[in-house]
């Protein structure tokens, strides 16, 4: 009998906190501190003072048991990280830590971000690898900050959504490479930009510019922002030809073809990308309002 009113006890208890409601004050503070980072043209004065009245404010509700579901500590750790000083990146691994404890559906890599930053706060190494530092000795480059590699392996990593450390040491190199929009800008001409993409992609990992697939598609819409129509069909056009098993970028090309009237063309093109990602419900989307049917022949 005793047993039954046990289980009874901590099915209730499971169920109490599972229906417990978010904090939505928290809420509301952590998707500020967020939007406020990705709003352009900061006023980081203005910032840090609305940062520092929000973690006081998350403080009075900690005094006040406020924190109940896993959400609200994690809100809570998005607010702290962005704290100035070891109390508040401690504050802000306990509060991570807390979160995903309660809910382990939550994203992890917040954790191992708080962890690694409070450790460099202290002046220690970092023990996941989510933390650079720009490097005035390579004129301003992004570097890694020194890391511990032995506390955690790979496998922890993956589990706390960071990168293994052979991507770490890639995710370095893509971070440095020179911008293909930058170089266009500087040399005014479309042609020498084709041409180094060209070149670069030939350096395979020695390449100074980020000429991937992704970089070489959103330089192309880059253009198309501009209204350089033309340019922009140039450079994605260059993007398959170099991708040639890329999806996305026979999409891309689709897109740009449509609009210079090109249709017969965006319609090969799009159906290229269907054929490489079947799934692609835009490409299906695009060729039947240009009158062609997605069938396979």
């Amino acid at each position: 009998m005793k047993k039954l009113v046990l289980i009874f006890l901590l099915f209730g208890a499971g169920a109490e906190i599972s229906y417990a409601q978010d904090n939505k004050e928290l809420q509301e503070m952590a998707d500020q501190d967020q939007q406020a980072r990705f709003s352009g043209n900061i006023d980081w004065t203005q910032l840090n003072r609305e940062d520092s009245l929000r973690r006081e404010r998350v403080l009075d509700l900690m005094k006040s048991d406020s924190l109940i579901t896993g959400k609200d500590y994690f809100n809570a750790g998005i607010i702290f990280q962005h704290g100035t000083d070891t109390v508040a990146s401690s504050l802000a691994v306990k509060c991570f830590g807390k979160a995903i404890e309660m809910d382990s559906s939550l994203n992890k890599w917040w954790y191992a971000a708080a962890v690694d930053r409070d450790l460099m706060r202290r002046g220690e190494p970092q023990i996941y690898g989510t933390q650079y530092i720009q490097n005035e000795s390579t004129g301003g480059k992004l570097k890694q900050y020194k890391i511990d590699t032995t506390q955690m392996t790979d496998e922890d990593r993956i589990y706390y959504g960071v990168e293994t450390l052979a991507q770490q040491r890639e995710k370095e190199r893509l971070m440095n490479l020179k911008s293909l929009g930058a170089f266009y800008a500087s040399s005014g001409s479309i042609e020498e930009t084709l041409q180094l993409i060209t070149l670069e992609f030939d350096k395979g990992v020695e390449a100074e510019y980020n000429v991937r697939e992704e970089a070489i598609n959103s330089f192309g819409y880059q253009l198309l922002s501009q209204q350089k129509l033309q340019e922009a069909i140039q450079i994605l056009e260059l993007n398959t030809r170099l991708y040639p098993s890329g999806a996305n970028t026979f999409d891309s090309l689709g897109e740009a073809l449509r609009l210079d009237g090109r249709i017969e063309e965006s319609i090969r093109a799009y159906s290229k990308s269907l054929e490489l990602d079947p799934e692609n419900e835009n490409a299906k989307t695009a060729i039947r309002e240009m009158g062609a049917s997605t069938d396979p022949q």
